[in-house]
């Protein structure tokens, strides 16, 4: 689970100096780096929803596996 668990944030930190990086580029153009700055928020939000709920259902099969393997039903 831990290795599920890097992989997800290690994605979410990726792709976030990704659109830090593309809206850093952008910000001389006038209307493309309000839109980047724009799709950076929304895209920002929803990936970070994404890998918390991602993690959650990882927390939640760990919890069931470990409940399985101790008999603490």
């Amino acid at each position: 689970m831990r290795a599920e668990k890097f992989r997800i944030w290690s994605a979410w930190m990726a792709g976030g100096i990704i659109w830090l990086i593309i809206t850093n580029a952008t910000k001389n153009i006038a209307i493309v780096s309000v839109i980047t700055q724009a799709l950076l928020v929304v895209l920002g939000i929803l990936s970070t929803f994404a890998a918390v709920t991602m993690t959650n259902r990882l927390n939640r099969k760990a919890e069931a596996a470990r409940k399985e393997v101790l008999g603490d039903w």
